[in-house]
């Protein structure tokens, strides 16, 4: 949905047909029927710009076939494990609950690709070294949850108790959540930064991201009124209850990309796109963990902040590998091995014991360490550490640069 501009001038009546890289036609050409391009131009425009099928369209299709596909596997899954309907946390219901919407994810995406002619790759999954960046992020994930989990028991807000496990549970659990948060970390990271970060920057302005940001704020309003909002009924399947305060997380990120999004319009910068979309990406992100039982507007705003983070690494690393090892690697340590509580959940079959103390402010409360204000401390860890990482690869010599790029293959 860019401003209107003229498209690519038709091919003459009696030219020879060409493949859609020649002449920048998307798959609603061959859709036509034979016809010249001419005789449906407005209409052709309405649906098509110069990068194929107009991102607002993409992503309205994307959610319908994501809505339409989700009660369909979801009964299935549900037939095949019943217990995966009852309430808790445990290894198998988070990882049958993950490969409904994973599988659901993929089934859209090949649908996608047919229709916009692209690789599934191409969603922010190419780049070099994806494997190197993988576990990066692996490593770096355990080790920011573990900084700020040390900060919360230095500070007395966090003690620990007795281990949980003993034996072979300590193998067989951490397994089966490790399974289980890598499904969580390539379903939310393949939605957010992979997908819509994609389809956003390739169609999106402020004016648009700002549209966007402005429904998910008025979503908000009309829940904690006890209505529904659009957004709420096109993604969530029934209206969940949700804590006052944890929508000032929301407004808060909002709010906190309003003027520098704006200056980038304003500037036309080259990278204007890339930054709205990321603007949209990060708020959407924290507006669906306001479902979470537990939240509060601190672990609202920490999930945008860490989503912003993570749309950061894809353009430092060139791809969403990065984000999906820290996203898997967070949750992994902070349900399974410090067994505190994720979002406002509270995992079964966990290592170790902890439980807050005093302030929720500062311990996190029900919402885990993330509902801590220390997290934005560790949020603007990673963010420094992925800049700084960025600076280091841009100042190493181009033949040094060169080399790394060659033996990737990329």
């Amino acid at each position: 949905m860019n401003p209107v501009r003229p498209e690519t001038p038709p091919p003459p009546h009696n030219a020879a047909p060409v493949g859609p890289a020649a002449d920048g036609r998307s798959a609603l050409d061959s859709a036509s029927g034979g016809h010249d391009a001419r005789d449906l131009h407005g209409f052709h425009w309405f649906f098509v710009g110069n990068q194929g099928l107009r991102a607002g369209w993409s992503v309205l299709i994307a959610v319908i076939l994501y809505r339409l596909f989700t009660p369909v596997l979801g009964t299935m899954a549900v037939g095949f494990y019943p217990t995966a309907a009852y309430p808790g946390f445990s290894p198998g219901t988070a990882i049958l609950g993950e490969l409904v919407p994973l599988l659901t994810m993929l089934v859209v995406g090949v649908v996608l690709t047919r229709i916009e002619q692209r690789k599934m790759l191409d969603y922010n999954l190419r780049g070099p070294r994806p494997a190197l960046h993988f576990i990066a992020g692996l490593a770096c994930g355990f080790a920011a949850l573990s900084a700020l989990v040390g900060a919360l028991a230095l500070g007395g807000w966090l003690h620990f108790g007795p281990i949980a496990l003993s034996g072979t549970s300590i193998i067989r659990f951490g397994a089966l959540w490790g399974c289980a948060f890598l499904l969580v970390g390539c379903v939310e990271e393949g939605m957010f930064r992979c997908y819509l970060q994609f389809t956003f920057t390739r169609g999106i302005n402020f004016w648009w991201a700002a549209g966007v940001i402005g429904v998910v704020c008025l979503d908000l309003l009309l829940r904690t009124k006890g209505y529904a909002g659009f957004i709420t009924y096109v993604w969530l399947d029934s209206l969940p209850a949700i804590r006052g305060d944890s929508i000032w997380g929301v407004y808060a990120v909002a709010a906190l990309g309003l003027v520098p999004c704006l200056m980038l319009h304003v500037k036309k910068a080259e990278s204007s796109g890339f930054w709205q979309a990321a603007w949209a990406t990060s708020t959407l992100f924290g507006f669906v963990h306001t479902s979470n039982r537990g939240e509060n507007w601190t672990g609202i705003l920490a999930a945008a902040g860490i989503g912003f983070v993570f749309v950061v690494s894809v353009r430092v690393t060139g791809s969403a590998w990065w984000a999906i090892g820290c996203h898997a690697a967070w949750d992994w340590a902070e349900s399974y091995f410090y067994g505190t509580a994720d979002s406002g959940l509270q995992a079964k079959g966990h290592f170790l014991t902890t439980s807050p103390v005093g302030s929720t402010l500062w311990s996190g409360g029900t919402d885990g360490p993330e509902g801590s204000l220390l997290v934005l401390g560790i949020i603007l860890t990673m963010l420094a550490a992925l800049l700084i990482y960025r600076r280091k690869r841009d100042s190493a010599p181009a033949a040094v640069v060169a080399a790394q790029v060659g033996l990737t293959g990329a």
